[in-house]
């Protein structure tokens, strides 16, 4: 487990006072996939790098599995960061070196021998499918290559967390897909605590057991991925579920269904169970209105399915308050034109 308390962190620049950090408290699980999502500037570079205290916290402490970070002398502190492994958005390669020997370097800065270290690299060239480029020098590979050694020598270490800084904004999409998959292997198959920081909020949707969102230092919302798509309360939040899960109309087509029949579009929300069940369909039969599905999508996280509808409702009003408590006591949410019902 991976504890953040009262973490803040702060810069001089031009004689001026920066808060990169700000009160930070922040509990990732052991065993976890936990994704940290924000806008550039957020501050959650800044925060992944305290982890391994590549940064140091103005004040606060940094507690890892009941050890402190911030207390730890310098050989303490070398001794515990070899348990944490560090990937990059740009691969940090060494370009004068093979495959094979960047994958081994942490090993031989360790000490290991020989022997050892080569038994190791050959499970890893295994592990992530390149052992044919293992004498290839990275200017040889692709950039889906690039990060597979990267996340090899990572692992070299058996570290016990993966920290990824951006690991896959620098890959196309088809990339990064198996890229991600290849952390949810890691992470299924050798239990390692991963913590990602994405601007990417479908990164989170596919890989991430649990999200915190920052906005200028703060956390400004954390929980579950599955909590935090399907009940966001931030702003902020909402515009990034936005970019996976469409949650508003467009305004013109909005104002011109509204203009027709004012109050009549409805947001339906679906979670888990009840985005699979016909409850649309049960509402037509059983009440006398007119239902328009106007849109309609879903996703899925962790198993559990989430889905969107936007409705237009016409007909009697005390016919549609019936229909609408119908959807609520069947584990519907709904909203009315962006205002709860």
């Amino acid at each position: 487990m991976i504890e953040f308390k009262n973490i803040s962190k702060h810069y001089e620049l031009k004689g001026q006072n920066i808060r990169a950090l700000d009160e930070i408290n922040l509990t990732i699980p052991a065993g976890s996939i936990f994704g940290i999502i924000g806008y550039s500037g957020a501050g959650k570079s800044t925060l992944i790098r305290l982890i391994n205290l590549l940064e140091r916290p103005t004040h606060g402490q940094i507690i890892i599995n009941q050890t402190d970070f911030t207390a730890l002398d310098a050989n303490a502190l070398r001794h515990q960061r070899a348990n944490i492994g560090m990937i990059f958005q740009h691969f940090n390669l060494m370009q004068t070196k093979t495959v094979a020997d960047n994958i081994e370097m942490p090993l031989k800065l360790l000490g290991v021998a020989k022997a050892e270290r080569q038994k190791r690299l050959n499970e890893l060239l295994e592990f992530i499918d390149l052992k044919h480029k293992k004498d290839a020098y990275p200017d040889e590979l692709s950039g889906g290559q690039k990060q597979r050694v990267g996340i090899a020598r990572a692992l070299a270490n058996h570290p016990k967390v993966l920290l990824c800084d951006e690991a896959t904004s620098a890959l196309d999409p088809q990339t990064t897909q198996s890229v991600l998959e290849l952390l949810k292997k890691i992470n299924k198959e050798q239990g390692i605590t991963i913590v990602m920081v994405t601007h990417e909020m479908d990164v989170i949707e596919s890989v991430c057991d649990y999200v915190a969102v920052m906005e200028q230092g703060k956390v400004i919302e954390n929980g579950s991925t599955l909590e935090i798509f399907s009940q966001p309360k931030h702003p902020t939040t909402k515009t990034f579920i936005q970019t996976v899960l469409q949650q508003q109309l467009p305004v013109n087509i909005l104002n011109n269904l509204e203009n027709k029949n004012h109050n009549s579009i409805y947001n339906l929300q679906f979670l888990g169970t009840s985005a699979q069940e016909t409850v649309v369909q049960a509402a037509i039969k059983q009440f006398d209105i007119s239902l328009n599905i106007l849109f309609a999508n879903m996703t899925e996280i962790n198993g559990s399915v989430i889905g969107q509808m936007f409705i237009q409702l016409l007909g009697d009003a005390e016919i549609i308050q019936q229909t609408i408590t119908f959807f609520e006591q069947n584990g519907v949410k709904v909203e009315q034109s962006g205002v709860k019902v």
